[in-house]
């Protein structure tokens, strides 16, 4: 099975992380110009101004990019024709069927990949025309499903023979890409070590976080409510599973991370902002160019390989 560069046409068979109101198109064009294919973030967007972050994208790189869009989104009839309109080339997906937007993305020559967290959700995509599956284990940041990435993954390939799997959740280094090609992903989407990178638009308290941030470091809330998401340790955290432990209605618990990703990513409110954070931050321990990070990954996966076939 061909490589996810030879597939999207990057350097390297990696794809940047759709992470809402962080993978902006500067950053996705970032990305793109190091060597990986580069995500415009489609969350929380609506179609104008999904429109505006493309075409910043497109005047930034003349590599190949793509948008994330959440299915969820209450804007996602209009992005979904905006990114017909705007000749996007890749589009990924997640929280959601895309089944109902499959022919016209098709027709318009775009590649599609959806996110599961689920063999069995991976499955019934697999009757739609899509380019291949992304396999999102629990260890990501942001929303999350149950099953560990190593477990996910194998479980995706042998559930949908013949179409390209793309392993995700707790890839941050060589060893991390090796041992997905290994459970036969044909390449790996990473989103966490590039929070911490020169060229990701958030606050610096952030990325200070995310690099001081061990692998236990993170929880997830939100699981009684079925809308688990991932994110480092705070006071936020910590107030929102205690009130889940009581009776507390989910209308209050959400009033409590309303707008706490935006006070993270542009304040950098350090008490209720939300950290969306995978548990492989334990292994990123400093800020680096984007392209170090994607080299540095590349060249240790070789090593590995090479390591294992000695």
């Amino acid at each position: 099975m061909k490589k996810l560069n030879e597939i999207l046409g990057t350097e390297f068979p990696i794809i940047q992380g759709g992470m809402a109101n962080i993978a902006t198109g500067a950053f996705a064009a970032a990305c793109s110009n190091a060597g990986a294919l580069g995500l415009v973030a489609g969350g929380g967007l609506d179609g104008e101004s999904l429109r505006k972050e493309i075409r910043a994208a497109r005047a930034a790189t003349d590599k190949p990019f793509g948008v994330n869009l959440m299915l969820m989104n209450p804007h996602i009839d209009e992005c979904a024709r905006v990114v017909i309109e705007e000749g996007v080339s890749v589009i990924t997906t997640g929280a959601g069927n895309p089944a109902k937007y499959i022919e016209a993305w098709k027709a318009a020559g775009i590649k599609v990949f959806p996110v599961v967290a689920a063999p069995i959700l991976a499955k019934r995509l697999a009757r739609l025309p899509i380019d291949g599956i992304i396999a999102e284990g629990t260890e990501s940041g942001g929303h999350v499903g149950e099953a560990t990435t190593m477990a996910l993954v194998p479980a995706v390939v042998d559930a949908v023979p013949g179409l390209p799997v793309i392993a995700a959740g707790g890839i941050a280094d060589g060893r991390g890409m090796a041992a997905a090609f290994a459970l036969g992903a044909c390449g790996v989407q990473i989103g966490t070590c590039l929070l911490a990178s020169e060229e990701c638009p958030i606050h610096q308290n952030y990325k200070e976080k995310v690099v001081s941030a061990g692998v236990n470091d993170t929880v997830v809330t939100g699981r009684p409510a079925g809308a688990p998401v991932r994110c480092l340790k705070n006071k936020m955290t910590k107030k929102y599973l205690e009130l889940e432990r009581t009776d507390t209605k989910r209308d209050e618990l959400e009033a409590l991370t309303l707008g706490s990703l935006r006070r993270a990513v542009f304040d950098g409110d350090v008490d209720t902002g939300s950290f969306m954070c995978g548990q492989v931050a334990g292994m990123v321990h400093e800020v680096r160019p984007v392209r170090a990070i994607l080299e540095d990954m590349m060249a240790g996966c070789r090593s590995v390989i090479a390591g294992l076939e000695a």
